[in-house]
């Protein structure tokens, strides 16, 4: 048997909705997709982008993102957070992670922003590992004491909750997802920025297609350009597949949640395997991510010579080339980072996922176990 780390499943809603598209009907599927996803979320505002990094890029325009200003995000990140930060000759600050959840460890974050009060310093990127969530009133408290925004990183955090309310509906300044994240690719790319605040929603929006500006009496060709923007638009087809996913995607997260069950329940005490701690009942298991005490990597192999397909999420910002030699950053800068890093993988869940694949993997995952001295 063969269980790849990530499978999508096309519905009949999706190839409907792409007919339509192809068809020529007129409905405008970015726009209705933008309208049902602010609804689903519980945001005021959400813009469809071509993909999340473009969502991620965006975000740094709409707050006006200059040359010397910092941004504060986990080491334990995708590479497409700090890229779009260099983007703007602008420098990532990199914070050491939780050892439990990955996530930015907030006590390391309370310290840098206590120490640093600059004007230069406009933002944090905060990652939600695997759905699962930082203390965000706590996080917020402190963007307000010490008045910077919060930007959300929901990559894996898709109709995911923090206390009872959707992330994207939660208190951040800007929240962006992906609907085809690292080692999960759809047939599609999108992504989305979302926010309560129309000024920062307004100067996306303008600057989201080129700063264009058009008077609404005038003929369709005739426009002026009063800002430097790009091209950050989805397309109706990738907006029409998009819109089915959402209407199942709680749906889908109740069957990722009973997998992640499944693992818990028949991985719980393997030796030299260790399951996920969630600090909440809340943890949408996006991503399962064990912890291996003996040679990872060798343990990885071992599953792959059987079939079995694994991730890592992520590889720590500070081991990435350009980022240890342009800011002369040493492997033991971050120490949990590091050890987490030597650990942990992500093994294979998805809604379409059988349960017979789930019991291979697990029954594979304790035959490597076995082997380990």
């Amino acid at each position: 048997m063969k269980v790849p780390f990530y499978k999508y499943e096309s519905s009949v809603e999706a190839h409907s909705n792409v007919s339509d598209v192809l068809d020529g009907e007129d409905i405008d599927q970015v726009e209705e997709l933008q309208n049902e996803f602010a609804s689903y979320i519980g945001a005021d505002y959400a813009l469809a982008t071509s993909h999340s990094t473009s969502a991620l890029h965006l975000a740094m325009l709409a707050l006006d993102l200059k040359r010397g200003d910092k941004i504060v995000c986990s080491v334990n990140a995708h590479p497409n957070v700090p890229e779009v930060v260099r983007h703007f000759d602008a420098e990532p600050i990199f914070i050491d992670i939780d050892p439990q959840t990955y996530n930015i460890n907030l006590d390391k974050l309370e310290t840098y922003l206590k120490d640093n009060k600059a004007k230069k310093l406009k933002a944090v990127i905060v990652t939600h590992i695997a759905g699962q969530c930082v203390d965000l009133d706590r996080l917020y408290t402190m963007a307000k004491i010490n008045d910077v925004k919060i930007v959300e990183d929901a990559c894996e955090a898709l109709g995911a909750t923090y206390k009872g309310d959707k992330i994207g509906s939660t208190g951040a300044d800007i929240t962006c997802f992906d609907f085809s994240s690292h080692l999960k690719k759809d047939v599609c790319n999108g992504g989305m920025l979302v926010s309560n605040s129309q000024e920062i929603i307004e100067r996306a929006n303008l600057l989201s297609s080129h700063a264009i500006k058009r008077d609404k009496d005038s003929l369709e060709y005739i426009y002026d350009v009063v800002d430097i923007g790009f091209d950050y638009s989805m397309s109706q087809l990738d907006a029409a597949y998009i819109r089915a996913q959402i209407k199942e995607q709680d749906k889908s997260l109740q069957r990722v949640q009973e997998i992640a069950q499944m693992y818990n329940k028949a991985l719980e005490g393997v030796e030299h395997v260790t399951i996920p701690e969630p600090k909440s009942d809340e943890h949408p298991y996006s991503l399962y991510i064990i912890k291996v005490d003996k040679n990872r990597d060798s343990f990885a192999l071992e599953l792959k010579k059987e079939g079995v397909e694994v991730g890592l999420h992520y590889i720590p910002l500070h081991f990435l080339s350009y980022y240890k030699h342009k800011y002369s950053l040493k492997v033991n800068n971050f120490p949990v980072a590091l050890t987490t890093y030597q650990q942990v993988m992500s093994l294979p869940i998805y809604p379409s996922m059988k349960n017979e694949e789930v019991q291979y993997v697990i029954d594979k995952i304790k035959s490597v176990a076995s082997t380990r001295v």
